[in-house]
């Protein structure tokens, strides 16, 4: 729907919901939101805006003055809640999009939690930090450098002016979007440089076991991968995928328990950023198993690496209740295990496999 003018009232432009060029088209469900052109809506569409379409009708409305400062205070109630659900929902979708390397879609969701964060704690609030972040991983998978390291710049200031916050978790973010940062520059020596601090302040607050600190050595292992340094990139990846193979273990053991039945492990975005970096470090394996001469001769180390990660793959899919994927790569692993490491994972992989038939001929 085109934009009349004249309906604008005096001294007012509406501005595209993406580029904040002025607009010529509106949103003809909610009449709230206005783009520059037909591109524009399609992709916010696409990204976030059919999901808030309607939920964005009451926050950008304009309201009649009430006398009454109880009605007021409801109202900014009403907007802050309002405000708080789209910025988390639209969140949550950037970083789903992000996962899957879906960087242009995450685009629009990214902006609007941005926006929706400023409208509820003010433009220069530390609690701005998680969108920044996220637009800038957004701008960095679309090669966007210049936006990101604006983004960046944005954050450390926040950071540095708050030190009421949590510094050690805000740093451990930061310096892992730097990380990809350098990394899309070519400038794997600084990248390496800010993935170890990531790993530093990560392991500060959640240890050195823990699957977040594990996401810094495989960024890591990345950039070794990167440089060539097979056998650093290979002994990284073991580390990480142990680490993984030890909290999905964890949590089989809890949903076994009645009280945890049913219970969401993984969101849309976990659930596909857990499963590129296994099926990253699957492959890495595969590779280096192919590079071996004679498949007789591989060591057992890579293919027991295989077994392990597919049986990561096996526990991850059926804590998604995806029990189909599950059933096939516990069988996968299960293969792995009897050929080449008959007594390891045998019967934790067998249980996995019976639960999963289970579930899909009850």
């Amino acid at each position: 729907m085109s934009i009349h003018p004249l309906a604008n009232p005096k001294g007012t432009k509406k501005l595209c919901e993406l580029c904040q060029k002025p607009a010529h088209l509106q949103c003809t469900k909610c009449r709230v939101t206005f783009y520059c052109d037909v591109t524009h809506q399609q992709e916010d569409w696409n990204s976030i805006h059919e999901k808030v379409c309607e939920l964005l009708i009451f926050i950008r409305t304009p309201v009649p003055f009430s006398c009454f400062q109880a009605e007021r205070d409801i109202h900014q109630i009403q907007t802050l809640k309002r405000l708080e659900y789209i910025k988390d929902l639209s969140h949550g979708t950037a970083k789903s999009w992000v996962s899957e390397g879906k960087y242009r879609e995450a685009m629009p969701a990214a902006q609007l939690s941005l926006r929706c964060a400023i409208d509820i704690y003010g433009s220069d609030a530390v609690e701005l930090v998680p969108a920044y972040l996220l637009l800038a991983e957004a701008s960095i998978g679309l090669g966007s450098l210049i936006q990101a390291e604006s983004c960046l710049s944005k954050v450390e200031w926040m950071v540095m002016k708050s030190p009421g916050c949590n510094r050690t978790v805000l740093l451990h973010l930061l310096h892992r979007t730097l990380g990809r940062l350098y990394s899309a520059k070519g400038d794997y020596n600084s990248a390496l440089l800010h993935f170890a601090n990531d790993v530093y302040y990560a392991s500060e607050e959640f240890g050195l076991d823990s699957v977040v600190t594990a996401g810094g050595y495989f960024l890591m292992a990345n950039i070794f991968m990167k440089q060539e340094k097979t056998d650093i990139t290979i002994s990284l990846y073991s580390e990480v995928a142990s680490t993984w193979h030890a909290h999905l273990s964890n949590l089989m053991e809890c949903c076994s328990q009645e009280e945890h039945k049913g219970k969401q492990y993984f969101d849309e975005a976990e659930r596909a950023e857990v499963n590129r970096m296994l099926c990253v470090m699957f492959e890495a394996q595969e590779q280096d198993v192919d590079a071996q001469p004679d498949y007789q001769t591989t060591p057992s180390h890579s293919l027991g690496q295989k077994a392990l990660l597919s049986h990561c793959l096996a526990m991850l899919w059926f804590l998604c209740n995806d029990h189909e994927k599950a059933l096939d790569f516990g069988r996968m692993a299960e293969d792995f295990i009897e050929e080449y490491e008959p007594n390891s994972l045998a019967d934790s992989i067998q249980s996995l496999i019976q639960q999963a038939e289970t579930h899909l001929n009850p």
